[in-house]
């Protein structure tokens, strides 16, 4: 249709329409092919994070799930440290065809924008989001060999008594259980001195070691360690309390209010894949997390499904930017 030449604005001729036509049909036809054509071969999901903690955990149950549903292998390539950068920089070299994938967590598109000075990637530009897998909530756990509160309230006492302080192990600079860390440090004023390691696997054997003091990890990988004994929960940052541990209190309960939420993952894939993939992708996932037998593996773990693709994903994305940048600015927290 030719604009009105009494409107302002460009008008086109028929060339152009033609022209435009041309373009959306093979836009179309590109995005079909693109989509009857995957996978092609194995696919790869790179974690962030080292063997053994909750992301890791996540990753190769989807990792699982989704091999049965597309037909296809799908491995898991660890590459831990900082912060995500390393993983995040593997994935820009793999390249836009929907065969390696990025399994991005609060700590990697929600907490890095604010906490370092200068990030390799774009947290919103070089990712293209396919969607959110699942959350958690984080656990305050304590090591029965160096600490003897049983209770947040002797742990604060317990710390303010100790002329050094305490020692926090996290998963990684700039993880939710890094923040977790510094922002009861400030709430609580006790001094603590943060240890971070490369992913929660490393941080949880130094704290069962008794290297550390204390750890706010996901609940998935301290789970078991609470069950057998071998650490001790004293509070979880969730809302509510969690119903793999109803006996243990969460941190508002106990006088630590604005301590809630949870960490939460996601599947990306590299900003420029082509739609059609990035749909498919999410279609896959959301018949993933609507399986009884995956649901009961993540209520088992402590994990709770949160499906969410699209335009919505990116808009929790830009508002989690926001709101964890608030956390890091009231926890004083930085890293260069």
């Amino acid at each position: 249709m030719m604009r009105d030449p009494s409107k302002t604005g460009p008008t086109l001729d028929r060339r152009s329409l033609l022209g435009l036509a041309a373009a959306a049909i093979a836009g179309g036809s590109f995005n079909a092919r693109a989509q009857a054509g995957y996978p092609s071969r194995t696919l790869t999901i790179i974690v962030p994070f080292a063997a053994g903690g909750a992301t890791d955990t996540l990753g190769r149950l989807m990792a699982q799930q989704l091999s049965s549903q597309l037909g296809v292998s799908v491995i898991i390539e660890n590459k831990p440290g900082a912060g995500g950068s390393i993983a995040a920089g593997a994935l820009k070299q793999a390249g836009p065809d929907g065969h390696t994938l990025f399994l991005g967590t609060v700590s990697t598109h929600g907490i890095n924008p604010t906490l370092y000075k200068a990030l390799p990637y774009d947290a919103v530009k070089d990712f293209a989001p396919i969607s959110r897998i699942a959350g958690v909530p984080n656990v305050l756990v304590v090591s029965p060999r160096r600490v003897k509160a049983t209770t947040v309230a002797e742990l604060v006492a317990e710390g303010k008594a100790r002329k050094e302080g305490l020692t926090f192990a996290s998963s990684g600079n700039g993880t939710s259980v890094h923040l977790s860390g510094e922002l009861f440090r400030s709430k609580s004023g006790i001094t603590m001195t943060h240890v971070p390691y490369r992913g929660s696997g490393p941080a949880m054997a130094d704290l069962v070691g008794g290297a550390v003091d204390l750890m706010f990890d996901n609940l998935p990988s301290a789970l078991p360690l609470i069950q057998s004994g071998t650490l001790r929960a004293l509070g979880v940052t969730s809302d509510e309390r969690a119903p793999q541990l109803p006996a243990v209190p969460t941190l508002r309960e106990v006088g630590f209010p604005g301590m809630g939420g949870e960490s939460w993952f996601a599947l990306f894939a590299l900003a420029g894949t082509p739609p059609a993939i990035i749909e498919r992708l999410a279609g896959e996932i959301n018949d993933a997390l609507a399986r009884p037998a995956l649901n009961e593996r993540f209520a088992a773990l402590g994990m709770t499904p949160r499906p969410l693709a699209g335009p919505a994903l990116q808009a929790f994305i830009t508002e989690e930017i926001r709101l964890w940048g608030e956390v890091v600015r009231a926890s004083g927290a930085s890293v260069q």
